[in-house]
Protein backbone atom coordinates (compact mmCIF):
# COMPACT_ATOMS: atom_id res chain seq x y z
CA UNK A 1 0.00 0.00 0.00
CA UNK A 2 1.26 3.35 -0.66
CA UNK A 3 0.12 7.27 0.52
CA UNK A 4 1.64 10.42 -1.21
CA UNK A 5 2.91 13.16 1.68
CA UNK A 6 2.69 16.50 0.41
CA UNK A 7 6.15 17.93 1.67
CA UNK A 8 5.97 22.09 2.51
CA UNK A 9 7.62 23.55 -0.90
CA UNK A 10 10.36 23.17 -2.41
CA UNK A 11 10.69 19.81 -1.46
CA UNK A 12 9.45 16.85 -3.38
CA UNK A 13 6.54 15.21 -2.36
CA UNK A 14 7.35 12.04 -0.71
CA UNK A 15 6.00 8.47 -1.41
CA UNK A 16 5.34 5.85 1.43
CA UNK A 17 4.51 2.17 1.23
CA UNK A 18 3.43 0.11 3.89
CA UNK A 19 3.10 -3.94 3.77
CA UNK A 20 -0.20 -2.92 5.68
CA UNK A 21 1.09 -3.04 9.09
CA UNK A 22 4.67 -0.95 9.44
CA UNK A 23 6.40 1.52 7.04
CA UNK A 24 8.61 -0.29 4.16
CA UNK A 25 9.88 2.69 1.96
CA UNK A 26 9.80 6.56 2.73
CA UNK A 27 11.44 7.80 -0.49
CA UNK A 28 11.38 11.81 -2.42
CA UNK A 29 9.03 11.44 -5.90
CA UNK A 30 10.17 12.93 -9.21
CA UNK A 31 7.28 13.13 -12.15
CA UNK A 32 3.56 12.25 -11.88
CA UNK A 33 1.59 11.65 -8.42
CA UNK A 34 1.30 8.33 -7.49
CA UNK A 35 -2.39 7.25 -6.48
CA UNK A 36 -2.91 7.12 -2.82
CA UNK A 37 -3.98 3.55 -1.75
CA UNK A 38 -4.61 2.83 2.56
CA UNK A 39 -4.05 6.60 3.66
CA UNK A 40 -5.80 5.50 6.80
CA UNK A 41 -3.75 2.67 7.50
CA UNK A 42 -2.77 3.75 11.29
CA UNK A 43 1.21 3.36 10.13
CA UNK A 44 0.96 6.54 7.67
CA UNK A 45 -1.34 7.97 10.19
CA UNK A 46 1.85 7.64 12.43
CA UNK A 47 4.31 8.99 9.56
CA UNK A 48 2.55 11.46 8.64
CA UNK A 49 2.30 12.98 12.72
CA UNK A 50 6.54 12.60 12.39
CA UNK A 51 7.04 14.04 9.19
CA UNK A 52 4.73 16.82 10.28
CA UNK A 53 6.61 17.49 13.41
CA UNK A 54 9.86 17.16 11.59
CA UNK A 55 8.56 19.91 8.44
CA UNK A 56 8.09 22.42 11.19
CA UNK A 57 11.41 22.48 13.17
CA UNK A 58 10.40 20.05 15.78
CA UNK A 59 12.47 17.34 16.80
CA UNK A 60 10.43 14.25 16.85
CA UNK A 61 10.62 11.96 19.96
CA UNK A 62 10.01 8.60 18.51
CA UNK A 63 10.56 6.52 15.43
CA UNK A 64 7.47 4.88 12.93
CA UNK A 65 7.57 1.67 13.09
CA UNK A 66 9.24 0.59 9.76
CA UNK A 67 11.03 -2.89 8.22
CA UNK A 68 13.79 -3.20 5.87
CA UNK A 69 13.59 -5.60 3.17
CA UNK A 70 16.25 -7.08 1.14
CA UNK A 71 19.53 -5.76 2.63
CA UNK A 72 22.32 -7.03 2.64
CA UNK A 73 24.51 -7.41 5.70
CA UNK A 74 26.91 -4.53 4.54
CA UNK A 75 24.02 -2.53 3.65
CA UNK A 76 22.24 -3.10 7.12
CA UNK A 77 25.73 -2.56 9.18
CA UNK A 78 25.64 1.34 7.19
CA UNK A 79 22.19 2.05 7.99
CA UNK A 80 22.63 1.12 12.08
CA UNK A 81 25.54 3.64 11.49
CA UNK A 82 23.24 6.49 9.92
CA UNK A 83 20.37 6.18 12.51
CA UNK A 84 23.53 6.93 15.39
CA UNK A 85 24.10 10.41 14.01
CA UNK A 86 21.92 12.99 15.77
CA UNK A 87 19.70 15.49 14.54
CA UNK A 88 21.39 18.91 13.30
CA UNK A 89 24.62 16.55 12.99
CA UNK A 90 26.66 15.21 9.97
CA UNK A 91 29.05 12.73 9.05
CA UNK A 92 31.35 11.96 5.81
CA UNK A 93 30.66 8.97 4.01
CA UNK A 94 34.76 8.57 4.45
CA UNK A 95 34.05 8.80 8.80
CA UNK A 96 31.43 5.67 8.20
CA UNK A 97 33.71 3.84 6.18
CA UNK A 98 36.59 4.10 8.75
CA UNK A 99 33.80 3.06 11.29
CA UNK A 100 33.15 -0.19 9.40
CA UNK A 101 36.97 -1.17 8.53
CA UNK A 102 37.35 -0.56 12.47
CA UNK A 103 34.35 -3.05 13.32
CA UNK A 104 35.90 -5.57 11.16
CA UNK A 105 39.78 -5.01 12.02
CA UNK A 106 40.66 -4.00 8.59
CA UNK A 107 42.57 -1.36 7.03
CA UNK A 108 40.61 0.22 5.23
CA UNK A 109 36.52 0.18 3.51
CA UNK A 110 35.66 2.19 0.44
CA UNK A 111 33.70 5.33 1.23
CA UNK A 112 32.65 4.51 -2.32
CA UNK A 113 30.73 1.64 -1.34
CA UNK A 114 29.54 3.22 1.74
CA UNK A 115 27.86 6.19 -0.11
CA UNK A 116 25.90 2.82 -2.41
CA UNK A 117 24.72 1.72 0.74
CA UNK A 118 23.69 5.56 1.67
CA UNK A 119 22.07 5.48 -1.35
CA UNK A 120 20.30 2.48 -1.07
CA UNK A 121 18.54 3.49 2.05
CA UNK A 122 14.85 2.37 1.57
CA UNK A 123 13.07 5.02 4.63
CA UNK A 124 14.98 8.36 4.02
CA UNK A 125 14.92 11.16 6.38
CA UNK A 126 13.61 8.71 9.38
CA UNK A 127 16.98 6.90 8.73
CA UNK A 128 18.75 10.26 8.11
CA UNK A 129 20.65 9.70 5.14
CA UNK A 130 20.40 13.47 4.09
CA UNK A 131 23.06 14.31 7.02
CA UNK A 132 25.49 11.96 5.09
CA UNK A 133 28.43 14.61 3.66
CA UNK A 134 31.31 14.52 1.77
CA UNK A 135 34.89 15.73 3.45
CA UNK A 136 34.73 19.28 4.00
CA UNK A 137 30.87 19.06 5.00
CA UNK A 138 30.96 18.93 1.05
CA UNK A 139 27.38 18.36 -1.19
CA UNK A 140 27.05 15.12 -2.42
CA UNK A 141 24.51 13.33 -4.04
CA UNK A 142 21.46 12.06 -3.21
CA UNK A 143 19.16 9.53 -4.16
CA UNK A 144 15.53 11.90 -3.48
CA UNK A 145 17.33 14.90 -5.68
CA UNK A 146 20.23 17.28 -4.12
CA UNK A 147 17.72 20.14 -3.69
CA UNK A 148 15.92 17.52 -1.21
CA UNK A 149 19.00 17.23 0.45
CA UNK A 150 19.24 20.63 0.79
CA UNK A 151 16.39 21.80 1.99
CA UNK A 152 16.48 18.69 4.58
CA UNK A 153 19.92 20.36 5.22
CA UNK A 154 18.03 23.65 5.85
CA UNK A 155 15.49 22.22 8.13
CA UNK A 156 17.68 21.34 10.52
CA UNK A 157 20.21 24.45 10.35
CA UNK A 158 23.07 22.50 9.13
CA UNK A 159 25.83 24.13 7.33
CA UNK A 160 27.28 22.62 4.29
CA UNK A 161 29.95 23.75 1.27
CA UNK A 162 28.63 23.74 -2.07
Amino acid sequence: MTFLYPTPSPLSPILLSSDGEVLTGLHFIKGEAVVEQGGSLPIFKDVTKWLDDYFAGKRPNYIPEYQINNATPFRREVLEILKTIPYSETITYGEIANKIAKNHNINKMSAQAVGGAVGWNPIGIIIPCHRVLGVGKKLTGYSGGIHNKIGLLNIEGIKFAN
